[in-house]
């Protein structure tokens, strides 16, 4: 062998075996960055058609953990893809900057250092917490391969965003859209502010469930309502039930429902009124207490009676309501208008106003009961438990699992509270009918997205837009002292702060004095509104127009995608539709929207800190590099929640590998390929290089409709499946020997070659999305003095071709050809472990076939052998078969036979061959070696 190793065409290349991405992609994406790759890529596509993503603004705060990584990459991979589609695609990264996570960062840093400082200076620190936090993020996403202008990102705190925001309020108080109302709302008395309902999470919670005696005062009158009999009771109980003992300091009255009839039990001791239905609960569950039902009257007929409260001094009125059901409880609510919505709008109704026990850190204000005074609402449920006990009003006691609200930053309970707030009136019939007309008009994947989307407008509650928090858009108006009205000239004084804002950022508004702006008369009159916006609010605010200014787009052109996590129904997606409804009613901000799932461990659980189960992206980075963690990205159904594991990284490192090495094997074999000299033309190709062009170029058409249609699990699956199948298991199985031991400079040879740079030149690009820093790198070893200077300056390969009627083989020949060599493997694998033959080439391999099949792979000639991969191959007739031999299931008519062939090992191409004159009796090497190592060489049409 070593004496013809020289005349072998061996693969030769300096592209690694190993990927080693942990070292190689820090230097790429220093080449990318030292290169101006983004600007490149922008200047090239300037003048073509464009496809905008716009970023759903992260929250600046933290590391970026797995959810970032998912959603950044799933971006970046249809940037790519689009732009080789032809399309100019921009990507701003933006930054959502305001709101009480970063405020209780910078409170536990001056907590922690025992200083006092000013709300200026809060904000201060506030914003140089910021800028460290979207730094680092920044650095994370550009190791994820992330390629976007990231030195002009949209962030919420800058001066020209903080005015786009006031631009939106401009337009609510434009269209009277905006105003302040006094009700419940939720709060959250962690934050110690108010939330929006898109801030509120729902988890199971362990509650106290207790019923409770609220006394008649003049029960004698109320008795001969039940029973016109001579019946003896000397007190009368109302009997409620609820789940939130701390609301019972704020209760003002009970409600029942007028149409529900009502039934009065004794025993020797009271009498007690509930519900009809709900005594028949309650005498089972009082078995061992006698009682008897005196009467039954019609809830409107307890109107106008007064209770006394169970534990304090003062009375409660019974009034009338239809929100009271018999879905829980006893048929009658206690009514805290300080803590319920339908409470609220029952005390409004009777002129009851509210108590205001409670303050926003949750803790009862003084003067209430010795025992509550400054207590927190939670703790005091267990006194106020043991109070009642002791005044005998308690009947029944047990804990419950509920639902119950929460705040989805903190995961801790939260309450409603009654506060004057400024809200959006989302109700209005007119913006309801513009908002859904705009999911109508959108295109949603998954497609229940526009269902849900619809639900959630339509049950909508307006939107509580205050925070009263310091680190925040301001609400920049004035309001009357006494009646809360916004000043006459607010629009015009708005443009004013907009300019203001826009030139010197938000400080504008808070040391804004009120002479600056109003007349002598008014400044006793008026005041400033130091609430902030809700940072749904400013987001929301983020759109086309804000982001891409330095672009030169049509003034209602839309974004044509909004891809973010599930949770953004209720977030970005509905503050941005509600938002765009009111500044441009003519068009949808965006065109199409696409939600992903969350990262969930293998368990199946949502990873999170607490829990513990959380990996860092860093860390995958780290271990097997971005463009692993880029493949586990696009290898995901991402439209529901993504597994995650050690394990599962392992298999897509695997798959990695399998690419890698694939594509290895193409270069390896182009080290003396020169497109512009060696390039053979289609026509003139062997005709399996033909066939694998045409392969390429179906698969090509799925992949880049797949990368349309956002399926990138599938286009992994299609480029693993080349790879595996199509390429090492057929093409390149085959095409060795005609690489290796064929003349350099052959036809035959250069066609295959050419065939490779084909492939790879297509391959490359079906990866690029993907694969980003594997894709540059692979780029760097094409040899096409022609190819840019980066893959991602390049559009999809279109050198492609399929097989022309003239080809004696077509694509269903092909199709029958793999079929017979997949069942002629499976019995070469059988006779190797049988340890019949070592090698394939050691097989003489006979098939019975019926004519049809004959007629058809005899086209094959003499070439049929190198199919598979042996010395020697023979076809007959079908008929003549012996009985004992393998019968294949999965092609009618085929039957195989192998046994070891008879012959000498060519030294050169391992063939095995029998010498057929005297002029080869001394050769080591078979005929067609001889030739190939002499002038004459080998021909070839086929194979």
């Amino acid at each position: 062998m070593s004496n013809y190793k020289n005349s072998l065409n061996l693969p030769k290349t300096n592209f690694s075996m190993k990927g080693s991405l942990t070292q190689k992609e820090p230097v790429i994406l220093e080449k990318w960055k030292k290169n101006n790759l983004y600007e490149k890529i922008q200047k090239k596509n300037k003048d073509k058609p464009y496809f905008i993503l716009l970023d759903g603004p992260p929250y600046a705060n933290g590391n970026i953990h797995l959810g970032h990584a998912l959603n950044k990459i799933l971006k970046d991979i249809i940037i790519k893809s689009k732009n080789l589609s032809g399309l100019n695609t921009p990507f701003i990264p933006t930054w959502d900057c305001h709101g009480l996570p970063i405020e209780q960062k910078v409170e536990e840093k001056i907590k922690k250092n025992k200083k006092i400082v000013s709300k200026k200076i809060f904000r201060l620190l506030c914003k140089k917490y910021v800028d460290d936090q979207i730094k680092n993020q920044k650095k994370d996403f550009i190791s994820l391969g992330i390629l976007a202008d990231w030195e002009n990102s949209y962030i919420t705190m800058n001066k020209k965003s903080e005015a786009n925001t006031i631009t939106s309020l401009y337009a609510m108080i434009k269209k009277k859209y905006l105003y302040k109302g006094l009700r419940p709302i939720f709060w959250c008395i962690k934050c110690n502010s108010a939330l929006a309902d898109t801030e509120v999470e729902y988890f199971d919670k362990q509650s106290d469930s207790i019923t409770i005696l609220f006394k008649i005062i003049n029960h004698k009158k109320l008795l001969e309502k039940f029973t016109k009999k001579n019946v003896l009771i000397e007190k009368i109980y109302l009997s409620v039930w609820t789940t939130t003992p701390w609301t019972l300091p704020s209760n003002q009255a009970l409600a029942v429902n007028p149409k529900f009839e009502y039934q009065l039990i004794k025993n020797k001791k009271y009498g007690l009124i509930l519900e009809k239905n709900s005594v028949i609960n309650f005498l089972n569950n009082n078995k061992n207490i006698k009682y008897k039902i005196v009467g039954t009257i019609q809830g409107i007929e307890l109107k106008k009676n007064i209770c006394k409260h169970p534990f304090l001094n003062f009375s409660v009125p019974i009034l009338l309501s239809d929100h009271v059901t018999l879905e829980t409880g006893t048929g009658i609510v206690h009514i805290a208008p300080d803590h319920g919505y339908e409470d609220y709008l029952i005390c409004k109704k009777n002129n009851i106003k509210i108590k205001n026990l409670v303050n926003g850190l949750g803790f009862f204000k003084t003067k209430i009961h010795p025992l509550l005074d400054e207590i927190h609402i939670f703790k005091s449920n267990k006194i106020i438990i043991d109070i009642l006990k002791k005044e005998k009003k308690i009947i029944s006691y047990e804990k419950i699992k509920h639902s119950y609200p929460c705040c989805w930053r903190h995961k801790t309970e939260i309450i409603f509270r009654t506060t004057p707030q400024w809200f959006i009136n989302i109700n209005n019939n007119k913006l309801q009918k513009i908002v859904k007309k705009f999911i109508q008009k959108t295109e949603w994947n998954p497609n229940w997205g526009k269902n849900r989307m619809l639900s959630l407008s339509s049950v909508r509650p307006d939107w509580c837009i205050s925070r009263q928090r310091n680190w925040g858009v301001p609400i920049c108006i004035f309001i009357d002292k006494k009646t809360g009205n916004m000043h006459p000239k607010t629009l015009y004084f708005m443009k004013k702060i907009h300019s203001l804002i826009k030139k010197n950022g938000i400080e504008s508004w808070w040391k804004l004095k009120k002479e600056d702006i109003l007349n002598a008369q008014e400044i006793n009159q008026y005041s400033k509104v130091y609430d902030v916006l809700d940072v749904w609010f400013e987001s929301g605010s983020v759109n086309i127009h804000s982001v891409y200014k330095k672009y030169n787009l049509s003034k209602n052109q839309q974004a044509d995608l909004y891809l973010e996590g599930s949770d953004q129904y209720r977030g970005w997606f509905m503050s941005s539709l509600i938002i765009a409804s009111v500044r441009n009613n003519k068009s949808t901000p965006f065109k199409k929207i696409i939600s992903h799932g969350f990262i969930v461990d293998k368990q199946g659980n949502k990873m999170s800190k607490s829990v513990g189960n959380i990996i860092s992206p860093n860390f995958i980075i780290k271990k097997f590099g971005s463009d692993i963690l880029r493949l586990w990205v696009a290898s995901t159904n991402y439209s529901k929640n993504v597994n995650i594991s050690s394990n599962i990284l392992k298999q897509i490192s695997e798959k990695y590998r399998k690419i890698r090495n694939t594509v290895r094997f193409l270069i390896s074999n182009l080290y003396d390929f020169k497109s512009d000299i060696n390039f053979i033309k289609i026509d003139n190709m062997i005709e399996l290089d033909q066939w694998i062009i045409d392969e390429t170029y179906k698969k090509q058409k799925k992949i880049i409709n797949l990368y349309d249609k956002y399926n990138f699990h599938k286009v992994v699956y299609l480029i693993t499946k080349f790879c595996t199948i199509t390429l090492s298991a057929f093409y390149l199985d085959i095409v060795k020997d005609r690489l290796y031991t064929l003349k350099k400079n052959s036809i035959e040879r250069r066609s295959c070659q050419t065939a490779i740079y084909i492939v790879l030149q297509s391959f490359v690009r079906w990866i690029a999305p993907i694969l980003s820093f594997t894709a540059d790198e692979i780029w760097d070893f094409i040899p096409n003095k022609n190819n840019k200077k980066y893959i991602f300056m390049e559009e999809w390969f279109m050198n492609l071709s399929t097989l022309s009627k003239k080809n004696i083989l077509s694509s269903e020949d092909w199709k029958l050809i793999i079929q017979i060599k997949n069942e002629v493997n499976k019995v070469l694998e059988h006779s190797r472990e049988k340890k019949i033959i070592k090698n394939s080439l050691e097989a003489f391999i006979t098939i019975y076939v019926d004519k049809n099949i004959q007629t058809k792979i005899n086209k094959l000639k003499s070439e049929k052998k190198f199919i598979f991969l042996t010395s020697k191959f023979s076809v007959k007739e079908y008929l003549l078969a012996p009985s004992k031999i393998f019968k294949s299931t999965a092609i009618k008519n085929l039957k195989i036979k192998i046994k070891k062939i008879e012959g000498i090992k060519c030294t050169r191409c391992w063939h095995y061959f029998i010498h057929t004159n005297n002029n080869t009796k001394n050769h080591t090497i078979c005929d067609r070696c001889i030739n190939n190592t002499q002038n004459i060489g080998e021909k070839r049409k086929f194979v």
